[in-house]
């Protein structure tokens, strides 16, 4: 059978199951049915690389920028927003999220800090279930966070009167490379402004889940029991278990500098991890602190698949802005008159 023969039959063939004009087609492709991987032992499968970088705002209405500016977006009332009316906040975001101006005195010149180039937040709002959300909030109603308590209220106010610049220890853990910006790596695991991207591996014992954003390493310990009330830790202690094809992680003894939105040492985090398509996992955590919320909250948004590896963040190893932050307060106070 010659090749041109073949090319014949090949054209024949396309030709004979093309469609009358006018008429349906007899046959319809029908997509194939994806099928959730399964890891060796069993449990679904959610390794490789993620990110989480979505320009839907945390609470609904206000997304913060990360040099404190704030920025305000269409009104809605509602979690899940047409397509067109993502558009226009996708619009609204990305317009006023610019940091390449130059406008305004040198102070707010500087307090921008950085330029489009570092910034990379993605380029739409979360979708889920086929619509597009408003707010990671998914609870309370409103998307918005609960009131703090009182005994919150006047915690957070003590630590804004009493900061400090005297020494390292005295600067947010944030500014100290000790844990990542925004909790990236939580929990609850929230996208920041930029290096919102992950790396998840499981073993039958543990999952890790490596966060690029300076370089958190959460290790989840599987069907095992929490630490004494006394072990406190910076990312909690996470104790994982399956329910069906969803990983839930229980995370609890966190330490009282962590801080999370106004938490304090007692806050309790309940995370899901559904895989519902070869390129997506549907995160849900809920939030519970009776000692600085007055009532629980949830978050809801995918995790996206993406091929690139992660990069070292190196926060320790160049952490400049902390000598000049320190080097400024000694400066600031040499200038200052001393009263006795």
């Amino acid at each position: 059978m010659t090749r041109r023969f073949l090319i014949l039959l090949a054209i024949l063939a396309t030709l004979y199951a093309a469609p009358v004009p006018g008429q349906s087609p007899s046959v319809k492709l029908v997509p194939k049915k994806w099928t959730l991987p399964h890891t060796p032992d069993g449990h679904p499968d959610l390794q490789g690389f993620w990110t989480n970088a979505t320009l839907t705002p945390l609470e609904r209405g206000v997304l913060a920028a990360i040099t404190g500016e704030r920025i305000v977006i269409p009104p809605v009332s509602s979690l899940t927003v047409s397509d067109a009316e993502a558009r226009e906040i996708e619009k609204r975001i990305q317009d006023g999220g610019s940091f390449d101006r130059r406008d305004g005195p040198a102070d707010a010149d500087v307090s921008r800090a950085y330029n489009n180039l570092f910034v990379d937040r993605g380029t739409e709002l979360a979708r889920v279930d086929g619509s597009k959300r408003s707010s990671l909030i998914i609870n309370p109603a409103d998307g918005k966070i609960p009131q703090l308590t009182p005994e919150a209220r006047r915690k957070a106010a003590a630590a804004r009167l009493t900061a400090r610049f005297d020494s390292v220890q005295d600067r947010p853990i944030g500014e100290r490379c000790i844990v990542g910006f925004g909790s990236a790596g939580g929990p609850p695991m929230l996208p920041v402004g930029y290096n919102s991207n992950y790396q998840i591996v499981q073993s039958p014992g543990y999952v890790m889940i490596l966060v690029e954003m300076v370089h958190d390493v959460r290790v989840i310990r599987m069907d095992g029991t929490h630490a004494a009330a006394s072990v406190r830790l910076w990312l909690g202690d996470s104790i994982g278990r399956w329910e069906g094809e969803t990983l839930v992680v229980d995370t609890t003894n966190f330490t009282d500098k962590t801080r999370f939105r106004g938490s304090s040492e007692n806050l309790h985090v309940t995370e899901r991890f559904t895989r519902t398509d070869n390129g997506t996992i549907l995160y849900k955590a809920v939030i519970e602190d009776s000692t600085s919320y007055t009532s629980p909250w949830t978050i809801e948004y995918p995790f996206v698949s993406t091929p690139n590896p992660l990069y070292e963040y190196a926060c320790h190893e160049g952490n400049y802005a902390m000598v000049d932050i320190l080097a400024g307060a000694r400066k600031t106070d040499a200038e200052t008159p001393q009263t006795k």
